[in-house]
């Protein structure tokens, strides 16, 4: 491809996400290259660096085009990244925006002006507030701050990063250091995740999907906040779990291989093709003792569903996905205050309907990949005030022992930040319900 085909996939990309916000930005990606097996590894790599500029950087770009007097719109966006991320020169872009086949229409005088006038300048500049140095919505900024304080600044700097891959090794299969080994002679370089005592963080971006590590069922791509949520469950062999909201099972996964195969999970989610995804991933693991169950509609649990029965109830909720920024940077500008008030007020009927599963002396983990204290602090206690019977297990003391280190982001509640902890952005909470348990009736 020319670089002009490859500035014009840039800008017909961007119109695709823009109009499509109900699929994932890598997931339309995908799609769109499998349709254009023309376009090389080269090509892919500039139009998604180009791309993926425009997603994490759109404040600082519009901002610059509005300055400017120019439309804001995915031609614009696309030209401003190119001059200021690529270091493009006028005559680069004259050659490339052509009109010729495959290429976008030639340069406007106003977009000459703008090319121009940006010669030599950065995506950041002194004039820009805070929010647009950021690139968050406005709105968000106060959401941010709150939680993050002093760190604001540092903390949306590191969400507009690349996210490392990090995977989970199933301990019921292999060791971390067996399967860094398999991959080495790959020639794939990994090291250990700094907490997760089962993660290995890849050194680059590599596609695993054939690989008889993932083939095998010895490890699961799963980011090491995923991983510490499940560590932090204490799930042991023998007992009864429950993975309310368990997506396409990569929590599920990790429990089953805490317990050692033993016992029982059952995995349930409102999705049942969310659900099914799960089940070859189980299979390939060798986790024999999951079982899915589709939530109901009218009760918010499952038909049959024992309450007051299960040891453990890991709620991986819904959430304003604000901790995974840095993986889906366009669901920044998708997301509105409106959205955050229906997520929290989803996330409280979820936990009132799993809190009725969990027995007396029972856990209840609340987990979160969210960098909002609404989301999480805020849930919490709004949770406890309804539900006195529940009270708050320290998460510190469960990290020193089944992390077999020093918990590095609070005592009462888990709060991971990408910049301080190198993770996604993650809540968790431990609640333990203090009912008494059921007389046990002996035989006359």
């Amino acid at each position: 491809m020319t670089p002009g085909a490859r500035a014009a996939a840039a800008i017909e990309l961007l119109d695709a996400i823009e109009a499509d916000s109900t699929r994932p930005a890598d997931a339309l990606v995908t799609g769109w290259f499998r349709k254009r097996r023309f376009a090389g590894g080269g090509d892919r790599r500039t139009i998604q660096t180009v791309l993926y500029t425009v997603l994490r950087r759109r404040a600082q770009i519009d901002w610059w085009l509005e300055a400017a007097g120019r439309p804001v719109d995915s031609r614009g966006r696309v030209v401003v990244a190119l001059v200021l991320g690529e270091k493009w020169s006028m005559d680069d872009l004259d050659a490339a925006f052509d009109g010729g086949q495959y290429r976008p229409a030639p340069l406007d005088e106003g977009e000459r002006t703008l090319a121009e006038s940006l010669t030599d300048r950065a995506f950041d500049d002194p004039a820009q507030p805070l929010f647009v140095r950021g690139n968050i919505p406005a709105w968000m900024e106060a959401e941010f701050s709150a939680v993050l304080g002093e760190s604001l600044e540092s903390e949306l700097a590191a969400m507009m990063c690349e996210a490392p891959v990090d995977l989970r090794i199933n301990s019921q299969k292999t060791t971390r250091e067996a399967v860094a080994a398999m991959l080495a002679k790959d020639g794939i370089d990994t090291e250990p995740t700094p907490y997760s005592p089962l993660g290995l963080r890849l050194a680059g971006r590599v596609n695993l999907a054939n690989s008889p590590v993932i083939r095998d069922g010895l490890a699961e791509p799963q980011d090491e906040s995923s991983q510490i949520a499940a560590l932090l469950t204490r799930a042991r062999p023998g007992e009864s779990v429950v993975d309310f909201c368990a997506g396409a099972g990569g929590k599920t996964l990790a429990l089953a291989a805490m317990m050692k195969n033993q016992g029982r999970i059952v995995a349930c989610d409102t999705s049942p093709g969310r659900l099914e995804r799960a089940r070859p991933r189980l299979e390939r693991a060798g986790a024999t003792i999951a079982e899915l169950q589709v939530l109901d509609g009218e009760n918010g649990l499952w038909p049959g569903a024992r309450e007051g029965y299960y040891d453990c109830v890991l709620v991986d909720a819904p959430c304003s996905g604000t901790g995974t920024w840095r993986r889906h940077p366009e669901v920044r500008w998708q997301f509105t205050s409106e959205d955050l008030q229906e997520y929290m007020a989803l996330q409280s009927g979820i936990l009132d309907a799993a809190s009725r599963l969990v027995a007396p002396g029972g856990r209840l983990i609340y987990a979160v990949c969210s960098l909002l204290a609404g989301e999480g602090e805020g849930q919490v206690a709004d949770f406890l005030r309804r539900n006195q019977d529940f009270d708050v297990f320290p998460v510190r003391e469960i990290w020193e022992t089944r992390l077999d280190s020093e918990c590095p982001a609070g005592d009462v509640f888990l709060r991971l930040r990408p910049g301080r902890d190198g993770t996604d952005g993650f809540f968790v909470a431990v609640l333990k319900h203090e009912g008494q348990p059921e007389p046990i009736l002996l035989a006359q």
